[in-house]
């Protein structure tokens, strides 16, 4: 009775009715027990491992095996911190490759096309020279956040699709990244002291980058690997890296958000990534949250009937299209048609970079407060119709209707 007794509260189950220990009545009540505790296991949003004594997992839930990229008979058996062991099979490297090839011709053609299109619509309104490049150039990237957030979990790590976009995606930030130290560089006055911080900037990337590989293979994947039990111990970890790392980029003269960038990138080649970011989802929600709070609070909505027509016009012609393009760029390498429209749709807006770019620009006053107005606007708009467009026509974790809806 002691050890019936001690298993239940094992599961996690508490009952405020007393359980009879003997006969076919307390049989059947810890059975049912037991499925719901399978049903809950089985059908939890959150990934779950079961592991015995000796720390060799022994069971995985169907989220688990989502946010990992591993296939549950792949995991019986293994340790957990398999998933920091950083070994592929050749023909990962090969199709990552591939993948990464296509990704490039895309996004420089795409990028270039973009830049002319918002630089034309600015000039066609009147804005000067300066002005229409940098709005050119915050059109020339698409949203990760929709692109991310409304791609469902399991096509993001086991579908081409979901490869493609994230191929995209981090070579339009690597893009941006260089956008910005263009934008912090050409904010320092005279033309020698904008040279001199590029070539600073420049310098400080690459050993920023090569330090945070170095701290990553030798320094933090061991920690990791070491004390992989204690979950809350990755997820400190976690953020300590991206905050230092971003404090580290500012003190070389580089933004915090490139900082934050290199960091996930470099944990990114980890395998355990993909498990600290399925734990660090709620706090990168609740921080999206405030971002797009502080853009709204800072739209001046005084100012927004002066720029409203060229946000209209350029608008509709993003959302128009980024979408043919994408289809016609991506049919261009190879890609199936359906595959091409969907990701076409999916990445059919301007991109949270084209706020920031719009911010550091008019910061720096390279740019005047009516074209920042304007980026902001467009960004805004197609924003809002382009979640519209995907959540109502392609499958997302929060399609309204049950055919789209997907984990």
């Amino acid at each position: 009775n002691g050890q019936s007794s001690e298993a239940i509260s094992s599961i996690g189950f508490e009952s405020t009715t007393s359980i009879d220990f003997t006969g076919t009545a307390a049989i059947r009540q810890i059975e049912d027990n037991l499925a719901l505790w399978a049903r809950v296991f089985a059908s939890a949003q959150e990934g779950i491992i079961v592991t015995d004594a000796e720390a060799r997992i022994i069971e995985a839930n169907e989220a688990y095996c989502a946010s990992t990229g591993y296939d549950r008979k792949e995991l019986i058996g293994q340790n957990p911190r398999i998933l920091s062991s950083g070994h592929q099979e050749p023909a990962f490297y090969r199709a990552l490759w591939s993948t990464l090839r296509k990704s490039m011709v895309v996004a420089i053609f795409s990028s270039a096309i973009f830049l002319g299109l918002g630089y034309a619509v600015a000039r066609l309104f009147g804005f000067g020279v300066t002005d229409a490049l940098i709005t050119g150039a915050a059109m020339m990237f698409s949203s990760t956040i929709i692109g991310i957030k409304l791609l469902p979990t399991t096509v993001l790590h086991h579908r081409h699709i979901g490869e493609l976009m994230i191929g995209l995606l981090l070579l339009q930030d690597l893009l941006a990244i260089i956008v910005l130290m263009l934008l912090l560089s050409a904010g320092s006055g005279s033309t020698d002291a904008m040279g001199l911080k590029l070539t600073y900037s420049l310098l400080s990337l690459p050993v920023l980058a090569g330090g945070a590989l170095v701290a990553v293979r030798y320094v933090l994947l061991p920690l990791i690997t070491r004390f992989d039990r204690f979950h809350e111990y990755i997820f400190l970890l976690a953020i300590g890296w991206c905050l230092g790392l971003a404090e580290g980029a500012q003190l070389l003269g580089l933004s915090a958000e490139i900082g934050a960038f290199i960091a996930g990138i470099t944990i990114a080649t980890s395998p355990i990534s993909q498990y600290i970011a399925v734990n660090l989802k709620p706090l990168r929600d609740f921080f999206l949250i405030l971002f797009f709070f502080s853009v709204g609070a800072r739209f001046d909505l005084a100012l927004l009937n002066q720029v409203l027509a060229p946000a209209l016009v350029l608008s509709a012609l993003i959302l128009g299209l980024k979408p043919v393009v994408y289809r016609f760029l991506l049919k261009g390498v190879s890609e199936k048609r359906t595959l091409a429209w969907d990701l076409g749709f999916r990445l059919g807006q301007a991109s949270e970079f084209s706020l920031l770019i719009a911010y550091v620009a008019v910061a720096s006053a390279i740019i005047t407060e009516h074209a920042s107005l304007l980026i902001q606007a467009t960004t805004i708009i197609t924003l809002l119709v382009s979640s519209y467009i995907v959540v109502l026509n392609y499958p997302t974790p929060i399609a309204i209707s049950d055919r789209l809806r997907r984990d």
